[in-house]
């Protein structure tokens, strides 16, 4: 049974970095694609970022951001540590939110639909 676990949430200043990790147990992260999602409170979820298997799990190894991080978020995979990266530069208050990572076979496109698995989220709080 896949697992993921989040880590690296916290509280950081406006303007700062903080590094997401999102840990893969139960299955080999080669064959997924990983997605970030954030929930602010009040507010519907929202995809951050994506990144798709590479060639040799089956997928092209593309990604995806979302407009409002694009230029200030990194997402990256290692398959070896079963565990992808989201690298948040620049943050800003409205990036506060609960981040989860889902994963689905392969492709990013498959978030378009019902997502079997998911983190329990991790807490990102961006103070002014």
């Amino acid at each position: 049974q896949l697992q993921l676990v989040e880590s690296g949430g916290g509280l950081v200043q406006s303007g700062g970095s903080l590094r997401l990790s999102c840990s893969a147990s139960g299955y080999t992260l080669n064959w997924l694609a990983i997605g970030w999602f954030r929930q602010a409170p009040g507010k519907e979820r929202e995809r951050v970022s994506c990144i798709s298997a590479t060639e040799g799990g089956g997928g092209d190894g593309s990604t995806y951001y979302a407009d409002s991080v694009k230029g200030r978020f990194t997402i990256s995979r290692d398959d070896a540590k079963n565990t992808v990266y989201l690298q948040m530069n620049s943050l800003k208050p409205e990036d506060t939110a609960v981040y989860y990572c889902a994963a689905v076979q392969y492709y990013c496109s498959g978030l378009n639909y019902d997502i079997k698995y998911w983190g329990k989220g991790a807490l990102v709080t961006v103070s002014s």
